[in-house]
């Protein structure tokens, strides 16, 4: 799952877990969301180490 999906999956669940008043809910909420933020990071890192790994091999 991407990270964009992780943290609409968390919003959804932090929204309904206030509306019900069920805290777990809400926390995994939150988890989900931080998951998909780091999970964005990691993919962007990822994508620059690329992006500088090709220029190395360009230059050559």
């Amino acid at each position: 799952m991407s990270g964009a999906m992780d943290k609409a999956k968390g919003r959804f669940k932090e929204i309904a877990g206030k509306i019900t008043g069920h805290e777990r809910l809400e926390a995994e909420g939150k988890t989900d969301q931080m998951r998909g933020k780091i999970r964005r990071q990691v993919t962007n890192a990822r994508h620059r180490a690329e992006g500088i790994r090709d220029s190395f091999k360009h230059d050559r």
